[in-house]
């Protein structure tokens, strides 16, 4: 049975564990192509995570029409975060 992923950063930590038991090349074929497959599973994984939140940042950088804030050179403007907003 599978387990799921439970999280990006436990997600990255497992497949970097899993390239370097691939790149010391101890394993046996069976072995490597277990590690492999869940290799795959765990990258394909992060990549959905940090899709998502590539989507959420740019939907904070959006104006009230919908679109990308941008400088007079056409480049995205960086929304600064200001934490002392939100605090009562």
């Amino acid at each position: 049975m599978t387990m799921k992923p439970k999280d990006f950063e436990t997600s990255l930590k497992k497949l970097e564990e899993i390239v370097k038991e691939l790149e010391e090349g101890e394993l046996t074929l069976e072995q490597s192509l277990e590690r492999y497959e869940k290799g795959i599973g765990l990258a394909r994984f992060c990549s959905t995570k940090l899709e998502e939140a590539e989507k959420r940042i740019e939907m904070l950088q959006k104006d009230e029409q919908g679109e990308l804030r941008r400088d007079a050179d056409g480049k995205v403007l960086q929304t600064p975060l200001d934490f002392e907003k939100e605090k009562p």
